[in-house]
């Protein structure tokens, strides 16, 4: 067993996307996700038709439990699910959904056909493949996959948060520094041991510059939502929705963007 399929033996993936903070990230990423499977969708007839919607594959890659898997398969999208961990695999399984799923590595989607799916997401690799190589590689297999004038929605973790949260907010920052995982401007180093990589706007922009890619936009999904989980867990019902509409509004401010925990490239292949 790997070390990231021990951590996600425990780590509770549906407990996350329940919280108020998951719930902001997925609302506002479950939007744009929406956005580009109606495109797709127009091409069969419009999202409004139940046949032009069976018409448009969509890819999830590291799909975990399959939250956004079995919800977009159920709204009648033909959706194929690729999961490295056995455990979330199973998971999304006993979800008795007409997701096609399977166990895989984003980095060689040998099971997949060139040009296949008009939308894909890379929502969970992106945080664990450490090196620019490893990620080029997810995302050109990515690129692969999807049809030409697709598109390809990637998530990352970014740097700003990991350093504010885990150097500042839980105090490890002294200890970094010691251990060289920090650069000069505070930009992480990120040993495979640590699980989670991060990244700035540069580092996604270089690697889309590799691929060929074209971005449509970039977005953050769930903005401050972290670092306020306790003050989110504090609104009320009625001030939640209000701050879900807040991050609907801002989530596409180039002077908010990369300051998140997350971010989501939008991407066409040309």
């Amino acid at each position: 067993m790997t070390q990231l399929e021990e951590y996600y033996n425990k780590f509770n993936e549906e407990k996350r996307f329940d919280s108020r903070h998951g719930q902001v990230e997925y609302r506002v990423s479950m939007k744009y996700i929406h956005d580009y499977l109606d495109e797709a969708a127009s091409r069969f007839g419009g999202a409004e038709s139940d046949a032009a919607r069976s018409q448009v594959r969509l890819l999830d890659i590291g799909a975990g439990t399959g939250r956004y898997s079995v919800a977009l398969a159920e709204e009648g999208y033909d959706v194929t699910a690729v999961e490295l961990v056995r455990y979330n695999l199973g998971v999304l399984k006993k979800k008795g959904s007409s997701v096609r799923a399977m166990q895989g590595n984003a980095m060689n989607l040998k099971k997949l056909e060139s040009d296949s799916f008009d939308v894909t997401l890379l929502f969970g690799p992106m945080y664990h493949l450490f090196g620019f190589e490893d990620k080029r590689k997810a995302l050109h297999e990515a690129k692969r996959v999807t049809k030409p004038g697709g598109v390809i929605l990637v998530a990352y973790c970014m740097n700003e948060y990991g350093v504010i949260t885990y150097g500042f907010k839980e105090r490890h920052v002294l200890e970094c520094m010691e251990q060289g995982r920090f650069t000069e401007d505070f930009k992480t180093i990120s040993p495979p041991d640590t699980l989670y990589d991060y990244m700035r706007i540069e580092d996604i922009n270089a690697l889309n510059e590799a691929e060929g890619l074209e971005r449509i936009k970039i977005i953050s999904p769930d903005g401050p939502a972290n670092y306020i989980r306790t003050f989110l867990n504090q609104l009320s019902e009625e001030e939640f929705e209000v701050f879900v509409r807040y991050q609907m509004a801002v989530c596409e401010r180039a002077d908010l963007i990369g300051a998140g925990a997350h971010t989501t490239d939008i991407l066409r292949k040309v």
